[in-house]
């Protein structure tokens, strides 16, 4: 087939016979996943258990080169798909770099040698992400509020861009913690700031 521009991309070709031979362990493979019967993993490592890839993990792999096959090309035909993969891009690397952030000490290398500390350590980063990002979406939403009670008129599009990652107004040094104070144990929240306040009136 000639594909003009994209020929220089096109390279292989999908092994219809081969899916085809294998179609009905697929589905079985399928309907098993599906109902709960197997685990994920335990199908992955199975499938990967050696050098030599067998007939049915042939076949589920020329499978997804399809699916692979018409994603790239819808990316390359729809301007809109690109842009939501962008900020869906940007968003993803937004909550790295606060992670990033999150986890300055020691260069932010996991230095535990045993598998439970990893973990903990991990899910302590985590946590801290998940504070910081419900902390920010709550305070946003109240400013929010806040300005429309005003009067403000608030563009729904801007709202669409705002993003809870942000991390500069937080002090990452010192040690972290988790008491919850009585105001907010009651449900109430910090005073919003006055945006015309200097930083030592705060």
């Amino acid at each position: 087939a000639d594909y003009g521009s994209l020929n220089s991309l096109c390279r292989d070709r999908i092994n219809l016979d081969l899916i085809r031979q294998n179609w009905d362990d697929m589905l079985r493979l399928a309907g098993s996943l599906k109902m709960g019967l197997v685990h994920p993993g335990s199908v992955i490592r199975n499938l990967q258990a050696s050098d030599r890839q067998t007939p049915l993990a042939r076949a589920i792999s020329e499978c997804g080169r399809i699916s692979k096959t018409l994603h790239i090309l819808s990316i390359l035909d729809d301007e809109t798909k690109r842009r939501s993969l962008l900020i869906q891009l940007n968003r993803h690397e937004g909550r790295n770099k606060l992670a990033r952030t999150v986890f300055h000490a020691r260069k932010g290398e996991v230095r535990q040698h045993y598998r439970q500390g990893q973990e903990d350590q991990l899910g302590a980063l985590g946590l801290v992400v998940n504070i910081i990002i419900l902390w920010n979406t709550i305070y946003m939403d109240a400013a929010i509020a806040e300005l429309e009670n005003e009067g403000h008129v608030i563009d729904p599009a801007d709202k669409a861009r705002l993003s809870p990652l942000g991390s500069e107004h937080i002090n990452m040094l010192g040690r972290y913690s988790f008491a919850i104070p009585e105001s907010v144990a009651r449900g109430e929240l910090r005073p919003l700031r006055d945006p015309s306040a200097s930083l030592d009136e705060l």
